[in-house]
């Protein structure tokens, strides 16, 4: 019973990833058509429109696409906060035995291909691209591993979410430290203050949703003046959200079949009675107690980061023009493609093993050694994370933004094919053997 209660909401989040790995690839293909259509300057004018807020002493004032950039990412990286925080204390990593082998494979797929990026960069204006390869994207991953269907163990569908969070914690990191501009540190500081109450209430086990949002939105607006990427006030931010429920599943069990009674036991009208109403306010009231902040928010915000968010970032930023008068770099084009392709899955695959060799680390239950190798490929799909990496590495160089754009989807397209095939002949050749 307790292995459905678990498994259930697991397959829900990989179904919901998994159709959205679809909506991406869709988005990422009308943004291509449509900037290499005849309708391309649309494209050019609408993400450059500028709405915000200008008054006498205040101004926020910013193109569509920077508020998508900015904005609607912190929601994406406050969702993957809340999905790390969950993992660490209750989930795939609350162990050192069940975090190790995730941690080697995501060490891996960072440190291969970031020595590779540098082994085979020849350009010092294009260094700064370094942390774009090691990215992965959880959607489109998942999304191929729905395609070989019953072919895959849950324990690798497991092991895939538990790298790519361990993965996503690496990378926000990376921003934070290395992607962030000059920092104004007395802005930090003030930011600081709203995060350390937050911090509290949550120790205490307080929590107001309204508030949260309000703290929430002043934590962002510091941050995005401060120099540091505001997306990492999101992260922030999610760490601060209560896991623990305000009462136990038993009493609201109880609470539920003593209101439930009283309700059955009160006259039948063709409207509800006062007493009625009075016990389903009752019920919403220990239904909020019962769940958990951090589940309730995560579950009500995947949909959205999901199904909106981040198709809305492929489609404004994926639009890439390959006229006649595109100017690329090639050896950057060709540099993010092989660290993609060849340095996750010889770095995911090698460190994984190496830790298993020494006893660190072991397999998840079911799953094969060319089933690693597979998802190692799969690791090279890092079309999100890595196009957003590209936009912070190159903000001071955009002409380079188009041709790490190019790396990255060849990249990742090959990546997501290699691991396909191995998956899906790789496990026949196991089930035949």
């Amino acid at each position: 019973m307790i292995d459905k209660l678990l498994i259930t909401p697991f397959q829900k989040f990989v179904k919901i990833e998994s159709f959205s790995g679809i909506l991406l690839f869709i988005a990422t293909l009308l943004a291509l058509i449509w900037a290499n259509s005849p309708l391309a300057h649309l494209y050019d004018l609408l993400w450059q429109y500028k709405i915000g807020i200008t008054t006498s002493d205040f101004e926020l004032n910013k193109p569509i696409i920077l508020w998508i950039n900015d904005g609607l990412m912190a929601v994406f990286f406050f969702l993957i906060g809340l999905e790390i925080k969950r993992e660490l204390l209750i989930g795939e990593l609350n162990t050192v035995r069940k975090a190790s082998f995730p941690f080697f494979a995501a060490l891996g797929g960072m440190l291969v291909p970031v020595a590779m990026f540098f082994l085979l960069n020849n350009n010092q204006s294009t260094s700064n691209a370094w942390g774009v390869p090691m990215a992965t994207d959880i959607a489109f991953s998942l999304a191929i591993l729905k395609l070989l269907g019953k072919r895959i163990p849950l324990g690798l569908k497991v092991f895939l979410t538990a790298f790519a969070i361990v993965d996503d914690l690496i990378a926000v990191l990376v921003i934070a430290i290395f992607y962030s501009g000059n920092i104004e540190w007395i802005l930090l500081g003030y930011a600081a203050i709203p995060i350390l109450i937050l911090v509290f209430l949550s120790y205490r086990n307080i929590y107001f949703p309204y508030f949260v949002f309000i703290m929430g939105v002043l934590v962002w607006y510091l941050f995005l003046k401060s120099g540091i990427h505001p997306t990492v006030a999101g992260v922030l931010m999610a760490f601060t959200i209560p896991i623990r429920q305000k009462i136990d599943i038993k009493t609201y069990s109880r609470k539920l079949m003593g209101i439930a009674k009283d309700i059955e036991e009160t006259c039948e009208k063709p409207i509800l009675s006062d007493h009625q109403i009075e016990q389903i306010d009752n019920l919403e009231d220990w239904t909020s107690q019962v769940q958990s902040p951090l589940q309730h928010l995560e579950h009500k915000l995947h949909n959205w980061v999901a199904f909106f968010i981040m198709p809305v970032f492929a489609l404004s930023n994926a639009g890439i023009k390959f006229g006649a008068d595109i100017n690329l770099e090639m050896p950057l084009v060709i540099n993010i493609a092989l660290c993609l392709i060849i340095g996750n899955s010889v770095g995911v695959s090698l460190i994984s093993f190496i830790g298993i060799k020494l006893k660190f680390a072991e397999l998840p239950q079911g799953v094969k050694a060319i089933q690693v190798v597979g998802i190692s490929f799969l690791a090279g799909i890092g079309f999100t994370m890595a196009i957003f990496i590209a936009n912070l590495a190159f903000i001071t160089n955009p002409e380079f933004i188009d041709s790490a754009k190019i790396g990255i989807l060849i990249g990742s397209f090959t990546s997501g094919i290699i691991g396909y095939l191995i998956l899906r002949f790789g496990s026949r050749y196991i089930q035949h053997k």
